[in-house]
């Protein structure tokens, strides 16, 4: 999860058991060879037995309020990872109705609420978080999103500022400050990353994306890089998703929205639903969109 702009989950499928036992085309050739590079990822089969067994358990077993709650909410995050964002939001509602202290029930709502733009509730569901857990690390991420995407920039870098700072060797924390302060002060912005650059890891993937930011690896680097150091089947897809997403705010940063239409696409087409640069790829590619329509027009 270092490395990883993932959302912060938690499944008990311990628990569970424990109970119930007592792609689109490009436009120029290295983007289409990018376009074929992995297949969507399908559903974990561990996550559909799981979904099975959280059903069966919310249908059969008599819980209390507070594991019911906890079921809704691990029941919740599964539908989640498999896209299944309705079911998902309306899992993480019934478990705040059970436990209205459950933190983690409202970073998810407040991310739902960012993807379809009611930021005002998003703003308040992150709230409600730090109120809970002061120290919830990813909240600070999350409002920052809604922030930047509210287009309350200064709001946002604070945020960013207080998420990076908690880690500075995370990457991926130096990039989505950047993001936030480019907003603000792109010549300032990338200078500053550039001085984050010396925190991180030489070797590491969020690096090869921030020296790309950086100027100091082509495309095709990055691509061939992804490959390297692969600790499990899904980590290739999951590099290509935040490949694509942080290529397509390049490309729309130099006015291109067509080309970063196309990378924004591709990052959807990767199936990684729980990863940060997926789950606003879509706002983002209908943001950019409208911007192509206003341009023909």
């Amino acid at each position: 999860m270092n490395q990883k702009m993932r959302t912060v989950v938690a499944v008990a499928i311990t628990s569970v058991s424990m109970l119930l036992t007592g792609c689109v085309s490009t436009q120029s050739e290295s983007e289409r060879q990018a376009s074929i590079r992995v297949a969507p990822v399908s559903p974990d089969y561990k996550l559909e037995i799981t979904l099975a067994k959280l059903n069966e358990i919310l249908a059969s077993v008599e819980l209390t309020p507070e594991q019911r709650a906890r079921f809704h909410y691990d029941r919740g995050v599964i539908y989640d990872r498999v896209g299944l964002r309705i079911l998902g939001r309306i899992d993480f509602h019934q478990a705040l109705k059970l436990q209205p202290n459950l933190a983690d029930a409202y970073n998810f709502l407040g991310i739902y609420y960012t993807q379809e733009s009611e930021f005002e509730s998003a703003y308040e569901a992150f709230d409600a978080v730090l109120e809970l857990s002061p120290d919830y690390d990813y909240a600070f991420l999350n409002r920052g999103i809604a922030l930047y995407y509210g287009e309350r920039m200064e709001l946002a870098v604070n945020d960013m500022s207080d998420f990076y700072m908690r880690d500075p060797s995370d990457g991926y924390r130096a990039l989505w400050l950047y993001l936030a302060e480019s907003e603000v002060d792109q010549l300032a912005a990338k200078t500053e990353l550039a001085e984050h650059k010396a925190n991180l890891q030489t070797n590491a993937w969020a690096t090869v994306l921030v020296d790309y930011y950086l100027g100091n690896k082509t495309k095709e680097q990055v691509f061939s890089l992804a490959k390297d150091g692969l600790k499990h089947p899904e980590e290739y897809a999951e590099r290509l998703c935040e490949a694509y997403f942080y290529m397509a705010k390049i490309a729309q940063k130099k006015g291109d929205n067509a080309e970063a239409a196309n990378y924004f696409r591709l990052a959807l087409a990767t199936n990684i639903y729980d990863f940060v640069e997926h789950r606003y790829a879509r706002l983002e590619l209908a943001r950019t969109n409208e911007l192509l329509k206003t341009s023909v027009n």
